[in-house]
């Protein structure tokens, strides 16, 4: 019997996922078959326990700590078999585990994976349950450690390698096998689909281990990590070193007029005046324009402001030209508070340096210095966690088909680092042409971080999908913008280079009215 599936948002964004089989209880040889997984073996995996979870009341997803644990409450309603276990494949390394499997009749012959936010070890059960809810066979890892925070990663280069990358790929083998064993044939399709550093997890996959997954979604990746650090550090130096009462510090109040002045010079050369900007990259916007004539006042900026704000369009770059990692982009100034307005800078950004980059937890924000410290971490760093190949021939061999996608308003990852590394990989296999083929890149307007995480906002698996198993490459994809739930307009999200061209008439909020195409403006 096919499930009924509901997943139910709250206000803090967590879910309740619920499958309803119908009165019929799951059949004896599901259980049967999930219990046997206890007796696997596979070298280096011990398996801690396996068992078909049916209670009535539900599954109560265990908590995990920091801002992205388990969201309060959640419960799986849904009967699937829970494999624990963990992971050993080298010294310090011990890899964490659980792997989801809906009853046979409920599957949809595919395997999903589930990816991790930021440097923080933890399953996300949130994940599992969004993907069961959906019929996929799934699994997660907690990345080799089991820690919210970048303490974990001191003096231990094993443990980082295993939340570069390997953990993520021993977790998948590990659940193929599972599935194998369970359903008795392997799963048709494998799917990744994560953003931030999920994102980042998916590409690297792709670079590192192309034969795990059929299809990848990358959202908001966090790309080349060694530079991604040292540019956000360098943006929050630029803003906070001085403190918040410093004269070139912009505090949250003025961005609003800021923003105004960028949507003012360039929201309507795409040929509508919607308050957004299509392509940022051809606004040409000077902060000098809102220059105070007089006193300071919340509509304009002073000298001092006016310089702060060209560093962090600009981004970090090195005396000798070279760019660490790009800025802002104009358009997104109503999302800088997170990244900016101090009074210190975000722990993910600080803590890297702290306890990963420097291993020092008293090192502090305001010694930071671009030239030296970037070079410095990058030499320390980058052969470990950097992942930023791009000849992805071995991918596009087995069939692969990556989607990666990018808000045009994200700040915690600038977000044209996108494009350069598209670029390179069409570069190094041959052009564009040869890429397009498997590998898509869609620049989402006026959108901040994670379009991909709602299926009704950016449908980027289901695209993927249709890409891998129909042969269907998306010439766009739809993203719906709403405010308090309503949807206020649809725009078609075209495979970079392109961009959405107002067609010159009908519902400027209506995706029918745009059609993909090169940008004359």
């Amino acid at each position: 019997m096919k499930p009924r599936c509901t997943i139910i948002l709250s206000p803090a964004c967590a879910f309740l996922a619920a499958c309803v089989f119908g009165a019929a209880p799951a059949p004896a040889a599901d259980r049967e078959a999930c219990v046997a997984l206890a007796q696997q073996r596979h070298d280096h995996v011990t398996i801690v326990s396996a068992a078909f979870m049916d209670d009535p009341a539900g599954f109560a997803a265990p908590p995990t700590p920091g801002v992205f644990g388990t969201p309060p409450g959640l419960k799986v309603m849904a009967p699937f078999c829970r494999v624990t276990g963990f992971i050993e494949p080298v010294r310090d390394s011990h890899i964490g585990f659980e792997v989801w499997l809906p009853p046979r009749g409920g599957w949809n012959a595919r395997y999903l994976a589930v990816g991790n936010p930021a440097f923080e070890g933890a399953i996300k059960y949130q994940g599992l349950a969004r993907a069961l809810a959906q019929g996929y066979a799934t699994a997660s890892t907690d990345t080799g450690h089991q820690d919210p925070g970048h303490a974990w990663a001191m003096g231990r280069r094993e443990a980082l390698i295993d939340w570069t990358h390997r953990a993520v790929h021993e977790t998948t083998v590990v659940a193929k096998r599972l599935i194998q064993a369970f359903y008795g044939r392997a799963a048709s399709y494998a799917y990744w689909d994560g953003c931030h550093n999920g994102g980042r997890q998916g590409l690297t996959e792709a670079q590192l281990h192309p034969e795990d997954f059929d299809g990848i979604v990358a959202g908001d990746p966090a790309y080349h990590l060694t530079r991604l650090q040292a540019g956000s550090e360098y943006l929050n130096w630029v803003a906070l070193k001085d403190g918040t009462h410093a004269p070139g510090y912009l505090p949250p109040a003025k961005y609003p007029a800021l923003h105004r002045a960028v949507l003012d010079a360039c929201d309507a050369k795409d040929g509508v005046k919607d308050d957004a900007i299509e392509d940022p990259t051809r606004c040409r916007f000077d902060p000098a324009s809102i220059r105070c004539p007089g006193p300071d006042n919340l509509s304009c900026l002073t000298e001092a402001q006016v310089e702060t704000v060209r560093r962090i369009y600009e981004g970090a770059r090195l005396s000798d030209g070279t760019q660490v990692y790009t800025g802002f982009e104009p358009g997104s100034e109503l999302l800088w508070n997170a990244m900016v307005a101090g009074p210190e800078p975000l722990d993910i950004n600080n803590d890297f340096f702290r306890y990963i980059a420097f291993e020092d937890p008293e090192w502090d924000f305001r010694s930071f210095d671009l030239e030296s410290d970037a070079r410095k971490t990058e030499e320390l760093l980058g052969g470990v966690i950097d992942t930023v190949q791009t000849d992805l021939s071995a991918f596009k061999a087995r069939g692969g088909r990556l989607l990666m996608y990018q808000g045009w308003n994200e700040t915690w990852i600038p977000p044209r680092m996108a494009t350069v590394y598209r670029d390179k990989v069409a570069q190094s296999m041959g052009g564009a042409a040869q890429v397009d083929d498997f590998f898509r890149l869609f620049m989402v307007p006026d959108y901040g971080m994670c379009a991909g995480n709602s299926s009704s906002t950016f449908d980027a698996l289901g695209a993927v999908r249709r890409w891998r198993e129909e042969g269907v490459a998306p010439d766009h994809v739809v993203a719906s913008y709403s405010d308090g739930g309503v949807v206020y307009k649809r725009r078609p999200v075209c495979p970079y280079p392109q961009v959405a061209i107002y067609k010159g008439d009908g519902d400027a909020a209506d995706a029918g009215s745009f059609r993909c195409g090169a940008p004359d403006w």
